[in-house]
């Protein structure tokens, strides 16, 4: 038996020398923290608390979500920069880590993170309630451009993709009518909803609930193909604005961190994506 039990313990000092391929060494941690600078319900909390429930499964390890909001994603993003680099915490990326560092120079910026995975693109819709007029985003465009102060248009923070993108449509239409920055996807859709704002940008998962609900309307997508899953919403494209947003959604951790950890996200992203049950959500 004590034979047996060296020879075990040669064999895996053995393999961690040789270095054995991610896919068979276990996660160095047995919680993971994944960062976010949106609040509760905002579409990169969604997708980190959905995908980390796949995550466990194919990585072998907890995952707790933990809220870092304001200053448009700053401070979480200096909060990466300062922890370790071994595998223990990573960052919900989007276009507004980089939008960020830009625009505001912060002290910490996405240089002083490590990219370690993109995960999948995220189509940008245009949506209103149930109960608004419009029908199409060429409706809300053309009430807009006629009086500016009727049609209140609605973003996240001020360092967001969707905020950069409603200047770029404001630059193609002419539209000048004003535009209300939230801390978050859930108080945006708030927002719609209880009339604050006319028109919302956000994500499809953000507002699942209230679409099943039949609370909110979409009136547009910024694709440059209709969404199979919604067949009968024009592109913005095909209502004369050409706009097309591409918003991807991934992983950075802290500056320097080690291949192998690089390699075993890569491994359990890839078994998550192949996930029918993921898929399907």
């Amino acid at each position: 038996m004590k034979r047996i039990f060296i020879k075990s313990v040669a064999a895996t000092l053995l393999g961690c020398a040789l270095g054995l391929p991610a896919w068979a060494q276990s996660y160095p941690h047995s919680t993971v923290v994944l960062v976010t600078h949106s609040k509760a319900g905002g579409g990169t909390d969604v997708f980190l608390r959905e995908m980390s429930k796949y995550l466990t499964k194919h990585m072998g390890t907890q995952f707790a979500i933990e809220n870092v909001t304001g200053s448009s994603g700053a401070k979480a993003i200096a909060k990466l920069a300062a922890s370790p680099a071994d595998g223990s915490i990573f960052y919900g990326t989007t276009p507004t880590y980089i939008i960020t560092s830009l625009l505001s120079k912060p002290s910490k910026t996405f240089e002083d993170m490590d990219g370690i995975i993109n995960v999948f693109s995220d189509p940008q819709i245009v949506y209103v309630s149930a109960s608004s007029p419009y029908k199409t985003l060429g409706e809300a465009t053309a009430a807009a451009k006629k009086n500016a102060m009727s049609v209140k248009f609605g973003v996240t923070t001020p360092g967001s993709l969707d905020r950069q993108v409603m200047e770029k449509y404001k630059k193609i239409t002419g539209v000048k009518s004003p535009v209300i920055t939230h801390d978050g996807g859930g108080e945006l859709l708030l927002s719609v909803l209880n009339g604050t704002v006319d028109v919302g940008i956000g994500e499809l998962q953000e507002l699942s609930a209230q679409l099943e609900a039949g609370k909110v309307r979409i009136i547009t997508t910024y694709t440059e193909q209709r969404l199979d899953n919604l067949p009968n919403v024009m592109t913005a494209k095909e209502q004369g604005i050409d706009l097309v947003v591409r918003k991807f959604r991934g992983l950075a951790g802290p500056k320097n961190t080690p291949d192998n950890i690089k390699q075993m996200w890569k491994v359990g992203i890839e078994k998550t994506l192949k996930d029918p049950d993921f898929k399907k959500w």
